[in-house]
């Protein structure tokens, strides 16, 4: 199947995502008032840009993300994404095969971390916009939609080729640099997973 070219053949081969997006963000019950902001400005963007989900869409578009915890919530699975060489959670763009947000982020989780049977939870548990630095081609922000999950017994990660390292952080020391965005993400999904 050819690529979609224009930016309203764009927008028809992503509009299921878009209604996705649109239908999760909007029954979403954002924590705070940060949250909400950020959430309305989501649903704007998705009613300003029909190709708002593509990363062939507008330079700012919509991701998907999921933060994959161990079983005891005392470990972190984190990848040093290739092109922005920082530790992230896992997760990326949203793909025309994908039904939604939740499989947009599950996808994501499971090809950058070779655990096959990552599950998020049904519900965001958080929303982060943020400009990107990097070798990133057109894209110039981010939109994300952060779920998640926690990992099996076991399970044994695999470094996919997005990635220059994936490895399993405490918590309470998680890389430097990253620290100011990702223990807050770690904390809400603790808390959603109910290990913490």
């Amino acid at each position: 199947m050819n690529a979609p070219s224009t930016s309203a053949e764009v927008a028809r081969a992503h509009a299921h995502l878009v209604r996705d997006a649109a239908t999760v963000l909007g029954a979403w019950s954002a924590p705070d008032a940060r949250q909400e902001a950020l959430r309305r400005s989501y649903l704007e963007h998705l009613a300003s840009f029909p190709d708002g989900v593509a990363k062939t869409g507008p330079p700012a578009h919509l991701t998907a993300s999921c933060v994959v915890l161990d079983s005891a919530g005392r470990n972190v699975l984190l990848t040093h994404h290739r092109r922005a060489g920082r530790w992230f959670q896992l997760g990326g763009h949203l793909e025309q095969g994908d039904r939604g947000l939740w499989a947009a982020a599950a996808r994501e989780a499971r090809e950058e971390s070779g655990i096959l049977g990552v599950e998020p939870l049904p519900e965001p548990v958080q929303l982060d916009r943020h400009v990107l630095a990097g070798d990133f081609g057109r894209c110039r922000e981010h939109l994300d939609v952060r779920y998640a999950a926690m990992a099996t017994e076991g399970a044994a990660p695999q470094v996919g080729p997005e990635s220059l390292d994936l490895r399993w952080w405490p918590v309470d020391a998680l890389p430097e640099g990253t620290r100011g965005e990702l223990s807050p993400l770690v904390d809400l999904a603790r808390r959603a997973l109910g290990l913490g």
